[in-house]
C-alpha cells in the first residue's frame, strides 16, 4: 500500500499530448496524479470536468494536473475533445503503474468483489515524495474541490 512520505513510485507512460511522462520530469514540481476507472462514465467524466473547471487554481499554486486510466491515447483524445479538458491524461493499458499506486486491485462494486481500477489521487510534492493519498474517493464529483483546498494548505 502507498504511504503518504514515502517516495513515489517511478513512471512512464504515455500521454495524450502525444510524448512519454516520467516522475522525473516533475522534479521540483507539486503533482496532482489521480487515477480513474473509464473515460466518457457518467463518475469519471464529472470528476474530469470537475478538475477542468479548477485547473486555473492549480497553475496558480504550481500544481501539475494529470489523469490516469487504462484507456487508450485514441480515447482519451476523444474524452478530452468531447469535455474539453485542459490537462493531460496518462494511459496505463496493462495497470502497471495503477498498481505500484494502490490504484488497481480488489475492490467491492455492488456488493461483490472484483478486480479493476480504485478512483484514487495522490498528491506527490517536488522532492517526490507522496504527501496525500486519496486511496478510495467516494464522490467523484466533489472530489476535485477537496483536492484544491488540500494544494491550496500547502501553499
Amino acid at each position: 500500500m502507498l504511504q503518504e512520505g514515502q517516495k513515489a513510485p517511478e513512471f512512464e507512460l504515455e500521454g495524450s499530448d502525444g510524448k512519454k511522462h516520467t516522475l522525473k520530469e516533475y522534479a521540483g514540481k507539486l503533482v496532482v496524479l489521480y487515477f480513474y476507472p473509464r473515460d466518457n462514465t457518467p463518475g469519471c467524466t464529472s470528476e474530469a470536468v470537475g478538475f477542468r473547471m479548477l485547473k486555473p487554481e492549480f497553475d496558480k499554486l504550481g500544481a501539475v494536473l494529470v489523469g490516469v486510466s487504462k484507456d487508450s491515447l485514441k480515447a482519451h483524445c476523444k474524452f478530452i475533445a468531447d469535455h474539453q479538458l485542459n490537462f493531460t491524461l496518462l494511459s496505463d493499458p496493462d495497470a502497471e503503474v495503477m498498481t505500484a499506486y494502490g490504484a488497481f486491485g480488489e475492490k467491492v462494486m455492488y456488493g461483490k468483489k472484483t478486480t479493476g481500477i480504485i478512483r484514487s489521487t495522490v498528491i506527490i510534492a517536488p522532492d517526490g515524495t507522496v504527501v496525500k493519498h486519496w486511496a478510495k474517493v467516494p464522490k467523484a464529483a466533489e472530489h476535485p474541490d477537496k483536492v484544491l483546498e488540500f494544494v491550496k494548505s500547502l501553499a
